[in-house]
């Protein structure tokens, strides 16, 4: 008859060699990011704190619920609106417009401005609307 040794289980894990290897790991990961920015080195400008004067280039159209045009906020007609967006054009060929209109204003006097906007060339064009504040 064969004894059969009783075997104690192993319930110890060795985890030097797990250790080993994620600080191997960490070396490599260290190095290969320190080698992938490379540059070469040049003094940079400094940037002055002061305000810079340079007028905001988005412009605001704006329709009232009595259907009156203000650009920015001088009151004008369809005909001065289109007149002023040609020179501001002419000057700057790319500027955004935004287009505010009263929520009882005409939809067809808000029409009326984005065509005049579509004539005088001008692409960026938004609508400036208010958030629904959920309760």
């Amino acid at each position: 008859m064969k004894l059969q040794s009783k075997r104690k289980p192993y319930d110890d894990i060795n985890i030097t060699p797990m250790v080993d290897l994620t600080f191997v790991l960490l070396v490599i990961f260290i190095l290969m990011t320190t080698a992938a920015i490379q540059g070469v080195k040049v003094n940079l400008p400094k940037a002055s704190s002061s305000v810079s004067l340079a007028q905001p280039t988005t412009k605001a159209i704006t329709v009232d619920s009595a259907g009156q045009i203000y650009l920015d906020t001088f009151p004008v007609t369809l005909d001065e609106l289109e007149s002023e967006l040609r020179t501001l054009k002419s000057a700057t060929p790319e500027f955004p417009v935004v287009i505010k209109g009263d929520r009882v204003s005409q939809y067809g006097r808000i029409m009326e401005v984005l065509d005049v906007c579509g004539r005088v060339g001008i692409t960026q064009i938004g609508l400036v609307s208010e958030r629904v504040r959920s309760s």
